[in-house]
């Protein structure tokens, strides 16, 4: 199911973000797309604070280092693939040591690196609308449902 959230302000953006991070859980990737300026790194900020980050800790975009690592109840890697393109191996492999099961990453520009990308991962598009307004979408994973028992 699709889901549409209009944001009016970077704190409600933040806000939003700190309210998905409660859904997360280790081993997910969650994909971030957005033109330049859109808010992702807002919603990073409060993705990373819903995870824990300790209030007034730097959140910054890692567009220049490709990866942040923050320091969360589970450790968060935020990825930067802007300027991988086209990736090189070495930088494949780094982004592919942040993918772990007890981790959570958060790949902006995925398309830069679509194979690393797993088919499940939660994606996540933010809209800018104009001054401090965005429309944040995401599709929210279809359960299996309860197991049913073969007798």
């Amino acid at each position: 199911m699709k889901k549409r959230v209009m944001t009016c302000s970077p704190g409600q953006t933040e806000s939003l973000g700190r309210k998905l991070a409660l859904r997360l859980r280790p081993g997910q990737v969650l994909t971030l797309q957005g033109d330049l300026g859109a808010g992702k790194t807002t919603f990073v900020r409060g993705l990373a604070g819903g995870l824990g980050l300790r209030r007034g800790a730097t959140v910054s975009s890692p567009t220049f280092v490709i990866i942040h690592e923050y320091p969360t109840r589970v450790k968060l890697y935020h990825i930067d693939a802007y300027r991988l393109d086209p990736p090189g191996d070495q930088d494949l492999d780094l982004i592919g040591d942040c993918l772990r099961p007890d981790s959570i990453a958060v790949i902006e520009w995925p398309e830069r690196i679509a194979d690393l990308v797993p088919a499940e991962a939660l994606r996540v598009r933010i809209r800018h609308l104009g001054g401090d307004r965005r429309a944040v979408e995401w599709e929210e994973p279809v359960s299996p449902g309860p197991k049913r028992s073969g007798r």
